[in-house]
């Protein structure tokens, strides 16, 4: 099975539009906890439009599955990150502003970057991924940072996945085959959603774990939050 993780940022961006503490971010994630998620994701940023340092501070005792917090490797993210202590960190090379995670990292020329930051957090106890392109190049050189996973970058796949989703696949498959034999742990995320979730999972050999937020949410408008989350749970079996 691959475990399903929940990006709630979504929830916490309707709260922060009104103010005040509804609807509950807290609440929610145990929530999607009880409805079946396997995961709970955040990806707090510095100018604190969605998920802020606060809620992971408060998340962190509430939740009974893994807990993965993604981010820019900055100081301020690298400290909670390290006093939160969550099962697993996903690096994004996101930098200030942007509106959401837009590519991968280069692990070539930030191999000795992101290995100081990796060996850090793994002596803390963390598992460690990385959010990548699925170029075979990168791939190869992301075992000498240290990581014991890797996160693909989807949003490519889901553009073409309507029109010729065979072609679509094939990075992500050559991508997951580099990466199995390279033995690191592979997750994938991104504009995943009801109508490509099942062919991805089909497709691609050992994926371990999706993170899924915008399109999750935007579905439980219509569908409530603890059908989704089954729905999602479904098209992973």
């Amino acid at each position: 099975m691959t475990r399903l993780s929940v990006n709630i940022n979504k929830i916490a961006t309707l709260r922060n539009a009104r103010g005040g503490n509804v609807p509950d971010v807290l609440k929610v994630a145990k929530d999607c906890e009880q409805f079946g998620a396997e995961g709970i994701t955040v990806h707090p940023r510095p100018d604190g439009r969605h998920i802020r340092y606060s809620d992971v501070t408060a998340l962190k005792p509430l939740l009974t599955t893994e807990f993965n917090i993604e981010g820019y490797p900055e100081k301020a993210f690298i400290d909670l990150v390290l006093r939160i202590l969550p099962g697993q960190v996903t690096l994004v090379p996101d930098p200030p502003g942007v509106l959401t995670s837009n590519a991968g990292w280069n692990t070539v020329k930030e191999k000795g970057f992101l290995k100081e930051i990796i060996s850090e957090f793994k002596k803390a106890g963390i598992r460690c991924s990385l959010f990548m392109d699925p170029d075979v190049r990168q791939i190869e050189s992301a075992p000498e940072t240290g990581t014991d996973r890797i996160e693909l970058y989807t949003e490519a796949y889901a553009k073409e996945f309507s029109t010729d989703k065979k072609k679509a696949i094939q990075p992500y498959l050559s991508a997951a085959r580099c990466a199995q034999q390279l033995g690191l742990g592979l997750n994938a995320g991104h504009d995943l959603n009801l109508d490509n979730l099942a062919y991805f999972k089909q497709e691609i050999p050992g994926l371990l774990e999706v993170s899924i937020g915008h399109a999750l949410i935007c579905d439980a408008i219509y569908y409530g939050l603890e059908n989704t989350i089954q729905m999602y749970r479904r098209q992973l079996k």
